[in-house]
């Protein structure tokens, strides 16, 4: 088994470099897709002889789309700036890259992602084990979606041992400068499906995602970043429908 790592990357200098070593390993191949970066992503991905293309940034599922295209080997982890492959998981795929590819009883595997955020490993709020289909083979998938983006696999999935380590948004500033820039996506496309209730549902789904990950996910147990990540994600939900709902207005 041949592995293809692709990365997507733009202005991630102060993360990338643990990505790339954390996979350097097991790697045959790493492939960093960048949206032109102004500082020195470019120059770190060099340094693990990673091939590099550029590509403006458009959506997640795109980018994605492209990198995938990129990758010689028909076993791709895909890998963001922001993640590291843990020990455990590193011996996984090490195992795997031993056997022939007709010998893989699965034609992709879905990986545990644990993130830290606030000074902690989030355990609960819906963020663990948050399983993600990382490992797979490229002529069986393809990303779908702009933001929260999947992968469509024509095949078997399967599991495997070890986490994907997650460094999300470096900060609370970050975090929700994040979250207002995907919202602004969501509204787009919430305006464009034409969906109707747009007034209650900015209402309603604020505080109905707050209890979700506060109480329904166990987000109380995981202390201040857990309150941290209800509240967030209740203005999230509000400020999606709000923009919408102004957008709307401007279309008509």
């Amino acid at each position: 088994m041949k592995l293809s790592v692709v990365i997507i990357a733009l202005n991630e200098e102060d993360r990338i470099e643990e990505a790339l070593e954390s996979c350097s390993g097991i790697a045959d191949e790493i492939v960093v897709i960048d949206g032109y970066s102004t500082d020195k992503t470019v120059e770190i991905a060099e340094k693990y002889g990673a091939k590099i293309y550029m590509n403006p940034f458009s959506d997640f599922g795109s980018q994605k789309n492209f990198a995938l295209d990129k990758a010689k080997n028909q076993w791709v982890l895909n890998l963001d700036a922001d993640e590291r492959v843990s020990g455990t998981l590193e011996k996984e795929i090490r195992h795997l890259k031993q056997k022939p590819d007709n010998e893989i009883d699965a034609d992709g595997f879905l990986i545990k992602r644990k993130t830290f955020y606030l000074g902690r490993w989030i355990k609960h709020s819906g963020w663990y084990p948050d399983r993600k289909l990382r490992l797979f083979r490229k002529d069986k998938s393809r990303w779908q979606g702009r933001i929260h983006e999947g992968l469509i696999l024509e095949g078997k999935t399967g599991k495997i041992a070890g986490d994907i380590l997650h460094f999300t948004y470096r900060n609370i500033t970050d975090h929700i400068n994040r979250l207002n820039r995907y919202s602004h996506m969501q509204a787009e496309d919430i305006a464009r499906k034409k969906k109707k209730l747009l007034y209650l549902r900015a209402l309603l789904l604020p505080p109905i995602t707050f209890i979700r990950f506060y109480l329904w996910k166990l987000g109380i147990l995981d202390g201040l970043p857990g309150l941290v990540i209800a509240l967030v994600s209740s203005w999230a939900t509000a400020m999606k429908y709000l923009k919408a709902i102004e957008m709307r207005r401007g279309i008509s």
